[in-house]
């Protein structure tokens, strides 16, 4: 089977998701973080890729990269090698660390860039481990002034400071970062962002409002970017329904 092209961003900015192979963990202890760090702090050196921000999880790696030179895949290829090397070697496992090719998300306007940024920060949040700021596997502790591998000044830049980036990265507000169009959005993350805009009510209660209430409600969905089957799933309103509600002109 060919693979398809991967979507070219013309800024160079990417977000990268690297998973484990079927779901596995990928770090067994420290040792294994630090050393993937210093891969990619080495790697992205070589290649002439930028890191901007990063977060190591239990089963997958998220990374917002700047590839000015078109080099991602050649150093992402090398990064991902070298790790299952040493990691194989470690534990005495075989066969395939991660799962298959890395994702990749073109960055095209710096909304985007800003809120993929704080969506890398906030997967320990999603993932009940710990809040942003005091998670040890990521890059918010550089953008507080700790040197690391980024480079922050692009973000810091637009925002301003470190005290106005805490600021963002920690207001509460429901990232739109997922909804960019044609991107894949789990129910995970609609289901977080649907209760955001919702408030007071939970997307299942939709289906018993009145019906202005409720199409108003809908459409608030719409607009946002929720695919008319994820309004489906999250609230057990009906297809068609949904479907004839209009989006806002």
């Amino acid at each position: 089977m060919t693979r398809t092209a991967r979507e070219i961003s013309v800024y160079g900015y990417y977000h990268v998701v690297q998973k484990g192979c079927g779901g596995q963990l990928i770090f067994e202890d420290a040792d294994d973080r630090i050393y993937l760090i210093r891969l990619l702090a080495s790697k992205c050196r070589k290649y002439d890729v930028n890191i901007i921000a990063w977060c190591l999880m239990d089963n997958h790696i998220h990374l917002l990269l700047d590839d000015e030179h078109v080099h991602l895949s050649d150093c992402m290829h090398s990064v991902t090698t070298a790790y299952a090397m040493y990691f194989n070697a470690k534990t005495g496992r075989k066969g395939p660390v991660f799962q298959d090719r890395f994702k990749s998300v073109p960055i095209l306007n710096d909304d985007q860039l800003l809120n993929c940024v704080r969506y890398i920060h906030d997967n320990p949040a999603k993932a009940r481990i710990g809040t942003a700021s005091l998670y040890r596997w990521s890059s918010f502790s550089e953008y507080m002034g700790y040197p690391g591998i980024c480079m922050t000044e692009c973000v810091l830049g637009l925002l301003g400071d470190s005290h106005r980036f805490f600021a963002f990265s920690t207001s509460g507000e429901p990232n739109r970062y997922c909804f960019r169009d044609g991107a894949h959005v789990s129910d995970i993350d609609a289901l977080e962002f649907a209760q955001a805009l919702l408030k007071p009510y939970e997307p299942h209660h939709l289906k018993d409002l009145p019906k202005a209430v409720r199409d108003n409600y809908i459409r608030t969905l719409k607009n946002e970017g929720f695919s008319i089957k994820q309004i489906v799933r999250l609230t057990g309103i009906g297809h068609c329904t949904i479907q004839k509600v209009k989006l806002d002109q």
